[in-house]
């Protein structure tokens, strides 16, 4: 029973699993803290404008039937309004330095053909510079360093 008692210990308390748990943790905090600022703030914003921060009771009837459109109208703008308060969250937390807030897949390398990071500007395997397929702002100073020149923006 103890050899048990401390494998579970060692398990519970492992960096990995309190990483995890206090990840879990800030995150559901995050959550509520970003949901509260989208439906107390900006949806009440919405309101003033409108006039009510509910739509709920925008109904159709057809043949008897109720269609809530106006829950789906209210449900609509909530999440919009919480993706722009994330999205802007996360624009403020990068521009002050913290986070790590790096593009997520992969691409062939065009030179050696090894998979490399999505905004990678110099191949870990054969080292050859190349062009990233997304741009992060602090990576311009070193590709201009190489002589890069910014694509062109597409007119269409």
């Amino acid at each position: 029973m103890r050899k048990s008692w401390a494998e579970f210990k060692a398990f519970a308390m492992g960096g990995n699993m309190l990483d995890l748990a206090l990840g879990f943790i800030i995150g559901a905090a995050f959550a509520a803290l970003v949901e509260s600022l989208a439906n107390n703030v900006l949806l009440q914003l919405v309101a003033a404008i409108f006039g009510k921060p509910d739509f709920t009771a925008l109904v159709l009837t057809v043949n008897g039937a109720e269609i809530k459109y106006g829950a789906f109208i209210t449900d609509f703008v909530s999440f919009v309004l919480l993706g722009l308060v994330l999205f802007g969250i996360v624009k403020v937390i990068k521009r002050a330095g913290m986070g790590n807030f790096r593009a997520q897949g992969q691409r062939e390398c065009p030179h050696c053909k090894e998979f490399v990071a999505i905004d990678a500007i110099k191949c870990k395997w054969c080292t050859a510079d190349i062009d990233p397929e997304l741009l992060d702002e602090e990576d311009i100073p070193l590709l201009k360093a190489r002589g890069w020149t910014p694509p062109e923006p597409d007119d269409a």
